[in-house]
């Protein structure tokens, strides 16, 4: 085989970040998306942490599954491990996904270390909007990864009702008045 496969289910379905030759709807058992990685880099800082996901076990996660060249693994990995094992509240691994063509192939997986002090666990959604509404790190603000990852899981048609709550409660915010004191 001259393609090895990388599964998406967050800003990799969006923002891969290295050159695919195929991409097709995927599933993934055992491991469910979950808004449960408290973020210290990209999404956030360890001072104020934003909230950004993470594959947490249980249940199944449709994404996609991003099919790159052999020739060039060594370089989209130390891509990927740069870009998801920063703090290492991940864990690489190769998981079975199945294709939309009903085929079964390995793919490159992150899956939260639940032993990892950035393991958010399940939050209260008020809580996880109010994590994600006060977040930027390194690659942006909190919310514009959340509302993209939203937007892409819709136009794929795959619907999650905790981050389709959580987009309604950073959209229907409203204005906050600034005080006489500019804070």
């Amino acid at each position: 085989m001259d393609e090895f496969w990388v599964f998406g289910y967050g800003s990799l379905m969006w923002n891969p970040g290295f050159a695919t030759h195929r991409r097709m709807p995927a599933r993934l058992a055992g491991y469910h998306r979950s808004l449960c990685v408290y973020s210290h880099v990209h999404r956030g800082t360890a001072h104020k942490p934003g909230l950004v996901l993470g594959l947490d076990r249980g249940g199944f996660c449709e994404g996609v599954a991003l099919a790159a060249r052999v020739k060039d693994e060594e370089e989209i990995l130390a891509y990927l491990r740069g870009r998801e094992l920063v703090t290492r509240v991940y864990r690489e691994l190769v998981l079975p996904v199945r294709l939309s063509s009903g085929e079964n192939v390995p793919a490159i997986t992150y899956v939260v270390d639940h032993a990892h002090e950035q393991y958010a666990g399940k939050l209260d959604l008020d809580h996880a909007a109010e994590l994600v509404r006060g977040g930027h790190g390194q690659s942006g603000a909190n919310r514009d990864y959340l509302l993209n990852t939203v937007d892409h899981l819709r136009e794929m048609k795959i619907n999650d009702a905790a981050l389709e709550t959580i987009a309604g409660l950073l959209k229907n915010e409203q204005p906050r008045p600034v005080r006489k004191d500019g804070l």
